[in-house]
């Protein structure tokens, strides 16, 4: 049975004007769509308005075969169950086709249905399509090099003994030979050692042409970890102090490599215009959106390296795509051809495993390298056991290691006692850090610990949990608040401005100047302190606590991780991972047990077609 297209509603069909759950420009949007179609409908409304708000859930499209079918109440978790559905696939496809506003791929309407059944924006659709050519082209070059040459190089910066593959070394070898690389790996894997080192080989390859290398992250707070890890690892390389100093000693973010324009999502350096830089190297991939990806793709030079750094199991980005997980095969065990087996075999020494050779594999598998081996943690340490299962989704062994280890996990309190249980740490961790006046000293301090939270609001939230620091800290007399402002308040930025050199992610302290006035006191990608009055700062907020997305890019010695106290979407195994992650040496989970197994059987699955586009073909 088929609906009549040219109705705008029909008896007992949804009034979409009205659903909750969807904001005020889904709701433009899909008005703007029925104004310009031929054959306006109410499920015409329905998908532009449902593809609109799975873009902002970082969505890169609506997927129809899932969605078609379903009641409203299980796209929309804010309604409350209703008998409503959405129409069936065939009919939703034929409503939108007849439409006047729905294309097909190449078409330049508002929307594009593909023949996945996927509902794109035109402009997310036009991104992934630009972003899976870009990857295809680059994963396909390979680069000439002097097998011999290159063979010495690597021996010398990767000796190395023979019981275990050198996986860092394989990845400097895959570098030196493609314009793709993508570096993979937990935390403690040595991602930035591996950086280090390929990059010192890529120099020394080139020999008397210095390469230009960028060095970006996409916040600040990434771009300032990466930098002073590559400082400090730049020591002990095994090279001359000539080729030492042609290693870049700064970091930027990627919105300042690219050169944001105020006011605009379009960058400085385009396709048009493209970077100076021979190699490229983005860490914490993980977090850069489909967007971004994608404008950096068409920033790059031809004969550009592009290497890619990031943990593709930690939370994808805010904004829309999970695009280093995609890249990386969406949880794929690691395979390599037989051709660049061998070509390892003969530059490297190293044989790669016969289970992970294959005769023929997608030519991106090739541009991929995953670091196994743990630095940080022994296999036997608890967090590193803890994180794995997490990451394994093994709930059960996720409890049992939890159970065995004493201190690292205890039962969420109720919300009433929450300040109470919670006084003791925040005294002793925040308290004698918001005490210094020296800005560089204090910013260490506030670094060592964190309280990390999955969502933003409700009582374990973290706006209360702010709150409930500043009370308890102000009661114990650490601080005297008068207003938002005081000595010692750290600060986080949550919104870019290039003309101040401040980025989303930045984490700042506010304390007085020589004339008594408070600035916040920022580190910089060269390790440099500086202070900002408090009226100049971009948007911002407090950052005793913050969530486990915006805590991505930094890390902590100590951090403790609460849960709220009843299920929600946001809850997965990728948040879990991260936020135990986040922890250099020691973690503390406040979680209920029936909360913290949900998450962990749950992952995030964002709609897209970045994955087929780059690997089946």
């Amino acid at each position: 049975m088929k609906r009549e297209l040219n109705a705008a509603s029909e008896p007992g069909a949804l009034a979409p004007a009205n659903i909750a759950g969807f904001s005020e420009l889904d709701r433009q949007f899909a008005q703007l769509l029925q104004t310009l179609a031929t054959t306006p409908h109410s499920d015409l409304f329905l998908a532009a308005a449902l593809t609109s708000h799975r873009r902002a859930e970082g969505h890169t499209c609506l997927d129809l075969a899932t969605t078609a079918g379903c009641f409203l109440h299980e796209e929309l978790p804010e309604v409350e169950e209703s008998a409503a559905r959405f129409p069936s696939l065939d009919v939703w496809e034929e409503i939108l086709r007849q439409s006047g506003v729905v294309g097909r791929p190449g078409d330049f309407s508002p929307l594009i249905l593909d023949d996945a059944h996927r509902l794109y924006l035109h402009r997310y659709w036009h991104y992934e399509q630009r972003l899976a050519g870009s990857i295809r082209n680059r994963a396909q070059e390979t680069i000439l090099c002097d097998p011999t040459k290159l063979r010495a190089i690597l021996d010398r910066l990767f000796p190395g003994g023979t019981d275990s593959i050198d996986w860092q070394k394989i990845a400097a070898f895959t570098a030196a030979t493609r314009r793709l690389t993508l570096i993979t790996g937990g935390p403690g894997t040595g991602k930035t050692r591996t950086v280090v080192w390929l990059l010192a080989a890529l120099q020394e390859q080139s020999e008397d042409l210095p390469l230009r290398i960028a060095l970006c992250a996409p916040t600040g707070k990434a771009a300032a970890r990466i930098a002073e890890s590559i400082r400090k690892a730049k020591t002990e390389l095994p090279c001359s102090d000539a080729l030492k100093s042609r290693l870049p000693d700064e970091a930027t973010t990627l919105h300042r490599l690219l050169g944001s324009i105020a006011n605009s999502a379009r960058f400085r350096h385009d396709a048009a215009n493209p970077l100076a830089a021979d190699v490229v190297v983005v860490d914490e991939a993980s977090m850069v959106d489909l967007a971004l990806m994608a404008k950096l793709l068409d920033a790059l030079r031809p004969e550009a390296r592009l290497i890619l750094v990031g943990d593709k199991d930690q939370l994808a980005s805010v904004e829309a795509g999970n695009v280093l997980g995609e890249l990386c095969g969406a949880g794929a065990e690691r395979q390599h051809s037989v051709a660049f087996a061998e070509q390892a075999r003969r530059m490297t020494g190293i044989q790669i495993p016969n289970e992970q050779i294959q005769p023929t594999v997608p030519v991106l598998a090739d541009c991929i390298v995953e670091l196994r081996k743990n630095w940080r943690f022994g296999s036997a340490d608890g967090l590193s056991q803890l994180s794995r299962a997490v990451n394994a989704g093994e709930s059960a062994e996720v409890m049992q290691l939890l159970r065995g280890a004493g201190s690292l996990w205890r039962p969420l309190p109720p919300a009433r006692r929450l300040e109470s249980e919670l006084r003791d740490p925040i005294l002793a961790e925040f308290g004698p850090a918001i005490r210094g006046r020296d800005p560089a000293t204090a910013l260490v301090a506030l670094n060592r610990f964190r309280i990390l939270s999955a969502v933003r609001r409700g009582p374990f939230g973290v706006e209360q949990l702010n709150a409930l620091c500043e009370r308890t800290l102000e009661r114990e007399g650490f601080i005297q608040r008068n207003g938002p402002w005081y000595p010692g308040r750290p600060v986080l930025i949550t919104r870019n401005d290039p003309e101040l050199r401040l980025f989303n992610g930045d984490i700042g302290v506010a304390l007085p100047d020589a004339s008594g006035s408070l600035r916040v006191y920022f580190t910089d990608s060269a390790g440099e302190i500086r202070g900002i009055p408090t009226a100049r700062l971009p948007d911002h907020e407090t950052a005793f606590a913050m969530t486990v997305h915006k805590s991505q890019g930094s890390e902590f010695d100590r951090v403790l991780l609460m849960l709220p106290d009843r299920d929600n979407p946001l809850l997965t195994r990728e948040l879990i991972y991260t936020g135990l992650t986040r922890a250099r040496s020691s973690v503390e989970l406040w979680a209920n047990e029936p909360i913290l197994t949900a998450a962990i059987q749950r992952r995030v699955e964002r709609a897209s077609g970045l994955h087929d586009a780059v690997w089946n073909t």
